[in-house]
């Protein structure tokens, strides 16, 4: 049985991403032409086809979009986990609104696949603490996100 592929969010996935949430973004290395991992927590989709994200500004992400703009956001939710793949470009350089040094990366959607194997599903979403103070932690995330929906 072939994996569902969707040419945009469906509308669970789209709630699932209209707030901060654990996924992993891959992008093309700009220096080895290899695939890059990283995980991202500071994540929004803008609506069905757009998907926005900020990492540090000196990230290697950063780069990596600048000089080839394919990259995947992995996802898991709903009891599966779905490939976002489409074209990304650094949409500010520095994300107005929050005191970090942090780029706004949007991420053009091409397709959304479920990419679960055969005969299972995902029983337990994974889950983080931040390690930091928490109130700090719950107000630069609040800023964070509510900078990237003005966007």
């Amino acid at each position: 049985m072939a994996n569902q592929v969707e040419p945009g969010l469906i509308p669970v996935l789209f709630e699932e991403l209209q707030s901060e949430r654990f996924v992993t973004l891959s992008t093309v290395d700009h220096e080895s032409g290899g695939p890059n991992v990283n995980a991202v927590s500071w994540i929004f989709a803008k609506d069905e086809e757009t998907v926005l994200f900020t990492v540090n500004q000196k990230s290697k992400i950063v780069e990596n979009i600048k000089k080839n703009a394919l990259a995947v956001i992995n996802l898991i939710a709903n009891e599966s986990t779905y490939s976002i793949s489409g074209k990304a470009e650094v949409e500010q350089e520095h994300l107005e609104g929050v005191p970090l040094k942090l780029t706004l990366i949007k991420l053009e959607i091409n397709e959304v696949r479920d990419v679960m194997f055969y005969g299972s599903k995902i029983s337990t979403e994974p889950t983080y603490v931040k390690t930091y103070d928490k109130a700090a932690a719950d107000r630069l995330d609040r800023q964070v996100i509510e900078a990237m929906k003005k966007v």
